[in-house]
This record gives C-alpha cells, sequence and structure tokens, in this order.
C-alpha cells in the first residue's frame, strides 16, 4: 500500500508502507528527480558525451541513449527523461526494473505532468516492449537486479534509485555494483540521490570511478559514476 504525499515544489511523492520510507524527497518529487537523474544524469552525459558535435549533425540524426533504471517506483524518472528527450530531439531505449510495481490506483492519484504518458507507462505490460512514442521505447521487467539478465556492454546512463541502504541494504551491495559496471559501455554514467561512504566504496571497488557532487535541496551531496574502462 502507498498513500500520496505533497511535497514541498507542490508535486506528489508516496509513502510505502511496507519500507517506511518516500520514493521522493519531502523537499520536492520532480526537483529531487529533475536534479539528480535529468540535469545531473542525462543532460550531463549529453554534454559531455554528444553535444560536441554540432546541433545540425543532431537534428538529423537524432541519438539513440541507452538508459537502465534500477526502482521505476512512480515513473517519475522516465516521464522526465521522456520530456528531456523530445525537448532535445533524443531517442531513449528505457529499460526499467522494478520488483514492487506500484497499482494504477495509486499512479491515478499523482499529479505529474503528462499524467496520459504516465499512465501509458504504467499500463505497459511487464516483460514486452512497448514504443510509447516515436523516439522513446520502454520495457519494464518486474524481477529482482539479483536475477534479471543485463547485456554486457549495454547500458549508457543507469538511475539508480532503490529505497535508501538503510530500507534495502541489498541493492548497494560490491556484487550489485559489479554487475551494473559489467552491463555498462565505456564512458557509461550511474548517478544516484545516494552519497553514503559505504556505497561510493562499493563502486569504487566495482571499477567506476565517483565523483561527490551537490544534491538536491535536502541533500548535501549525491554521487555520479563513470566507466571509464
Amino acid at each position: 500500500m502507498n498513500s500520496p504525499i505533497p511535497t514541498a515544489d507542490g508535486s506528489h511523492t508516496l509513502f510505502s508502507h511496507q519500507f517506511q520510507a518516500h520514493y521522493h524527497s519531502l523537499h520536492g518529487a520532480v526537483q529531487e528527480s529533475n536534479h539528480v537523474f535529468i540535469q545531473n544524469g542525462l543532460k550531463h552525459y549529453c554534454q559531455k558525451n554528444l553535444w560536441a558535435e554540432s546541433k545540425e549533425t543532431i537534428n538529423h540524426n537524432p541519438r539513440t541513449i541507452n538508459i537502465l533504471e534500477m526502482g521505476f517506483g512512480t515513473g517519475l524518472n522516465a516521464l522526465l527523461a521522456y520530456q528531456y528527450a523530445q525537448e532535445h530531439r533524443l531517442n531513449l531505449q528505457y529499460t526499467a526494473i522494478e520488483l514492487f510495481p506500484i497499482s494504477l490506483e495509486a499512479v491515478k492519484e499523482l499529479n505529474y505532468p503528462q499524467k496520459e504518458i504516465l499512465m501509458q507507462m504504467h499500463q505497459a505490460d511487464w516483460e514486452n516492449p512497448i514504443e510509447i512514442s516515436k523516439g522513446f521505447d520502454l520495457i519494464k521487467h518486474n524481477d529482482d537486479i539479483n536475477n534479471s539478465p543485463l547485456t554486457t556492454s549495454s547500458f549508457e546512463l543507469i538511475f539508480y534509485d532503490a529505497f535508501s541502504p538503510a530500507e534495502q541494504t541489498e541493492l548497494w551491495s560490491l556484487s550489485i555494483f559489479e554487475k551494473l559496471y559489467a552491463a555498462c559501455a565505456i564512458q557509461a554514467m550511474l548517478v544516484t540521490y545516494c552519497a553514503k561512504g559505504v556505497v561510493r566504496r562499493n563502486m569504487q571497488a566495482a571499477g567506476f570511478e565517483v565523483e561527490r557532487i551537490p544534491g538536491p535541496p535536502g541533500k548535501r551531496e549525491m554521487l555520479r559514476a563513470t566507466k571509464n574502462s
């Protein structure tokens, strides 16, 4: 069971009674997701790896970015990525892993923009790819990431949005980040709101180069990890 909760920026988060935790920051759900996953994830990846090309080249040959999200949750990160891709002429291949899907009733109570796109994402069948719109393909896996097969060297960007180590310790282990490192292409990035020292050290031990960068309101820092070799 999940209950909608208003946050400081006016957007909703959900409170998980199962994990006794909020899906997004009470300082602002949309604000947090945009800061962590879009501005410091998707936008940063594009600036570093794509937009050295001319704007004309990009407009005529939209680039496809392969994104993996761990923790689909409310669908907010996918929705914001969809909006960003539409605005910047990007094609996204979006893969999401979620073991505990929220109900459609809970989705209907969320006050996010482009609700019809959000509903389409949640109504999509698990394990079956779907074209949400031209340039945005989604596949959702109702699975534990420990068991979910990930293609080697395939993902260019990872949104890591599991509940915190206090609620889901097993999802922040060295073995998880080793699996994600193997699934990443060279120059791929992983971003997460979590900045705990043990998480950073596990990422580094897995092979990532990790930087601590300013977090969203309410959090001093977040982590961005890159696979450089």
